[in-house]
């Protein structure tokens, strides 16, 4: 059925990308710049200077160790490497480190079409913006001609499901729920089945956002799954799980825990624009070894865009 298109990122795009990762941009290259004032190479002082901050943009001890640890390497073979080159060999270490999107495009999401209806489950803790970020992809899809229907299966919070469905009457999609309290893999069943039988091209389920014991995450996620999967024998195609960048470290943690839970195949990092911790999405995502899909810069309901490793490394180590 080939495949179809969602966003391009025109001139404007590309602005509000590069004012959303400003602050972590002057975190980095200010201090980087000052860091390598005066000197010609790139020493150890240099290096350990990197180092912290590497660290202290939140990129992560581990995804840090392995940056210096491939500048020294080139360090070592080139014999002499020059203050002035430092910046284009961070863009290429960091971006080799960034786990690549298998569905992008050079400047464009693409879904595919073999899978009607595509069902994306999405995941993530309370607060981080997952309803918001699956109302915005949902009207990213839409306007891109898709027929979107959500599933509200984050029946613990009465808010959550009143959220959703505020969302879906915004961006003009219908969204299934049941009552709170009622069994999550219920409401998933329920909107798979609608789905298929309206024809849909796009499924998003939403999921409660507790982290509750890791034990009956898992198996509340589990049963979801093995749920849909009676519907659509492949369900759900995608995992998605939202981060709040402007936590840090915190979502490192978190994405620990979900991908311990069930297997994540896709991140969004929300409210980068409000942050200097951009530094978590190169960390995260080399940690885990999960692409990042979309990266959130901006309150309005076009600023979730996809994630594009070179336009994102270019952004930031731009002079």
């Amino acid at each position: 059925m080939g495949w179809r298109n969602i966003f391009s990122r025109d001139k404007e795009k590309k602005e509000k990308f590069d004012q959303g990762l400003q602050k972590t941009k002057e975190g980095i290259l200010t201090k980087l710049s000052r860091s390598v004032a005066g000197k010609s190479e790139v020493d150890d002082e240099v290096l350990d200077e990197l180092e912290e901050i590497l660290v202290t943009s939140d990129v992560g001890v581990d995804t840090t160790l392995r940056i210096i640890e491939r500048i020294e390497k080139r360090v070592a073979r080139d014999k002499y490497l020059g203050t002035n080159e430092l910046n284009k060999i961070l863009r290429e270490e960091i971006a080799t480190l960034l786990a690549d999107n298998d569905v992008l495009g050079e400047d464009q999401l693409i879904i595919p079409k073999k899978e009607v209806p595509y069902v994306i489950m999405v995941v993530g803790v309370n607060g981080v913006g997952k309803t918001t970020t699956i109302g915005k992809l949902a009207y990213q899809l839409k306007k891109s001609g898709y027929s979107v229907m959500l599933g509200a299966a984050d029946t613990f919070r009465a808010a959550a499901i009143d959220q959703l469905k505020i969302w879906g009457e915004r961006v003009d999609v219908p969204v299934i729920s049941q009552k709170m309290g009622s069994d999550p893999a219920s409401v998933a069943f329920d909107t798979l089945s609608s789905a298929v039988s309206k024809g849909s091209d796009v499924v998003i389920i939403d999921t409660a956002g507790r982290l509750h014991n890791k034990v009956n995450l898992m198996k509340e996620l589990s049963k979801i799954k093995s749920v849909m999967s009676k519907v659509i024998p492949d369900a759900p195609h995608e995992v998605l799980l939202v981060l709040d960048a402007s936590t840090g470290q915190n979502a490192f943690e978190q994405a620990k825990h979900f991908t311990e839970a069930t297997e994540v195949s896709a991140l969004a990092l929300t409210k980068l624009d409000g942050t200097a911790k951009g530094g978590v999405v190169i960390g995260v995502s080399d940690q885990f070894q999960v692409p990042v899909k979309y990266i959130g810069v901006g309150e309005k309901i076009e600023d979730l865009q996809i994630f594009d490793k070179k336009t994102f490394v270019d952004s930031i180590f731009s002079d």
